[in-house]
């Protein structure tokens, strides 16, 4: 069994052949699949596939790169959706900082991702954390807003292995491996073996970020078995080692017990 942790299925990029992705996922042994939200225009179509498959359990978060002139209208939209049926959602994501193109909505970035962990603690809900090329600031803010039951996950961790030694202090926190494992000059197979076995999750960033031999081409869930391949390269585990122990930290972090029912969980 495996859980793709963060996926982003909804989007348009799959609008096309869903079904056989889902297919192949299925085939693959894909058990659930977690959709992070991005900003007020994704939020139909999120809500549409998990109506339609029992499989997606979805998210709801303002994604930093969304944050923008108007971030005040998409944040209370976003508050909306989420207090309405805060029991929908497995975790308030993807939420976070990224720095990677500019910093003109720093400062807006930082208060709209410190008000979603501040929601998260409130209706006790992991948070799914995105950040580029700005864990410095990240971690000040989780600095003053952590208290013990917090506990979310570092989404696509490419961070170093001190890094690595500054989550593990908030306790709660995990670490999403997705494809960035596989890429030869990413350095993440050394930096993983610092990660506790019960703090790994697995997941595909789909459409984004596709694990070799796929680079270059649309992520999509099926292609995690080459996640959990360099997985088993990099710890000396097996498949079913690495798909067990990855599974029920997922199902740990994010109650997925109370959106599925798990026969080998």
């Amino acid at each position: 069994m495996i859980i793709d942790t963060h996926s982003h299925l909804y989007a348009e990029e799959f609008d096309a052949d869903r079904k056989e992705v889902l297919a192949r996922a299925h085939q693959t042994g894909i058990a659930a699949i977690l959709l992070p939200n991005i900003d007020v225009q994704s939020i139909g179509a999120l809500e549409q596939l998990a109506d339609e498959h029992s499989a997606f359990i979805p998210m709801m978060g303002l994604h930093p790169t969304y944050v923008k002139e108007n971030w005040q209208q998409e944040l209370a939209a976003i508050e909306a959706q989420l207090f309405a049926a805060p029991k929908r959602y497995c975790a308030v994501g993807e939420i976070g900082l990224d720095l990677y193109w500019d910093d003109t909505f720093l400062e807006p970035q930082k208060e709209v991702f410190r008000l979603q962990v501040q929601w998260a603690k409130k209706l006790q809900l992991p948070i799914a954390i995105h950040v580029r090329k700005a864990f410095e600031p990240i971690f000040e803010i989780l600095d003053q807003e952590w208290t013990p039951e917090l506990r979310g996950v570092f989404h696509c961790f490419t961070g170093s292995k001190a890094q690595v030694q500054r989550i593990l202090k908030y306790e709660h926190f995990y670490f999403g491996i997705g494809g960035v494992i596989t890429y030869k000059n990413a350095g993440l197979a050394e930096v993983v073996k610092e990660i506790p076995l019960d703090k790994l999750l697995l997941e595909t960033d789909a459409p984004y970020l596709s694990p070799i031999p796929y680079r270059g081409k649309r992520n999509e869930p099926a292609y995690l078995i080459e996640v959990v391949s360099k997985l088993q390269e990099a710890l000396g585990l097996s498949a079913a080692e690495i798909e067990a122990h990855t599974s029920r930290n997922a199902i740990d972090l994010f109650d997925l017990e109370k959106f599925l029912t798990f026969e080998h969980a």
